[in-house]
This record gives C-alpha cells, sequence and structure tokens, in this order.
C-alpha cells in the first residue's frame, strides 16, 4: 500500500510540472500574437506595451542609467534611458537636456532639436537656457548648409 500511495503522489508531482511547462510554452510565440500587431524586433519578446503613469523616482533612476552609459560612450542605450525618464515624468528638464546631448552625438539633429526646444519650454530662465539656445541656433545653422536633398541623407564617410 505505500508503494502505491508513493507511486500516485510521484504521478501527480509528474503531471503538474507537466501542465506548467505547458502553460510556460503557450507565452511564447513563434510568429507575431494576434494582440500585438506592431513592429517589434525579432529578439523582443511579445510584451504588452508599458503604461507610462507619473512616477518621478522611476524617472530619476532612468535618468541615472542614461548618465551611466553616456559616461561609457553608448549614446544610443543612453538617448534610449533618457527618453524613458521623459515618459515617466514630462516636466523633468533635465531628461529633455541629456536626452538633446545623446541625440546630438548621434547625429540626430531633429530629435535633439525636440529634445531642446522641450527642455526650454520648462525652464526657459534656467541656468543651461542660454547655452541651449546656442546651440539650437548651430543645429539650425548646420541644418540650413545642407542641399534640401541631403538634409535626409546621412553624410558619406570621409576616404
Amino acid at each position: 500500500m505505500r508503494f502505491s500511495v508513493i507511486a500516485l503522489m510521484l504521478l501527480g508531482a509528474v503531471a503538474a510540472r507537466s501542465d506548467e511547462a505547458e502553460q510556460a510554452d503557450v507565452g511564447s510565440f513563434a510568429e507575431r500574437p494576434e494582440e500585438y500587431p506592431e513592429l517589434v524586433d525579432e529578439d523582443e519578446d511579445f510584451a504588452p506595451r508599458q503604461v507610462y503613469a507619473f512616477n518621478p523616482v522611476q524617472a530619476r533612476k532612468e535618468l541615472k542609467v542614461g548618465n551611466y552609459y553616456a559616461k561609457k560612450g553608448s549614446h544610443r542605450a543612453a538617448a534610449r534611458r533618457y527618453l524613458e525618464a521623459t515618459r515617466w515624468d514630462s516636466n523633468l528638464a533635465e531628461a529633455y537636456w541629456r536626452l538633446g546631448q545623446a541625440r546630438e552625438k548621434l547625429d540626430e539633429a531633429d530629435e535633439a532639436t525636440a529634445a531642446y526646444a522641450r527642455f526650454l519650454a520648462l525652464e526657459p530662465g534656467g541656468s543651461r537656457a542660454r547655452q541651449i539656445r546656442r546651440r539650437l541656433e548651430r543645429l539650425k545653422r548646420d541644418a540650413d548648409r545642407l542641399p534640401l536633398a541631403a538634409k535626409d541623407q546621412p553624410l558619406p564617410d570621409a576616404p
């Protein structure tokens, strides 16, 4: 009788583990599910889009991580983190300032201009406002120098 009780317990445990494994497989998709029709990277999981609510603590965390990436020279990763910070707190002027700097280093002048403009809207008389206005003038001047057809094209590498 003991043997049958132990055997039944083992069978129950094995069945429960196989049910858990089947439920885990349900979450992974071989192709884009209908619930998430937007384009995503192949390496990304099909997770629902993040819902942002005002969270200044999370915004500061994203800002700190972005600063870390910027110091390491990974400006694309820094820009992503600064953008996340602006989504958590849309009034965090420092995040827009840092985002503009990162976008400028990535040669994304339009995005940098938009970030700097938002910074100026939040802090028009701030300590960095004068510096940002000069950067905006320089970005506009550089954009005006390019021929119309070349404004949307990346510059070729020097030989």
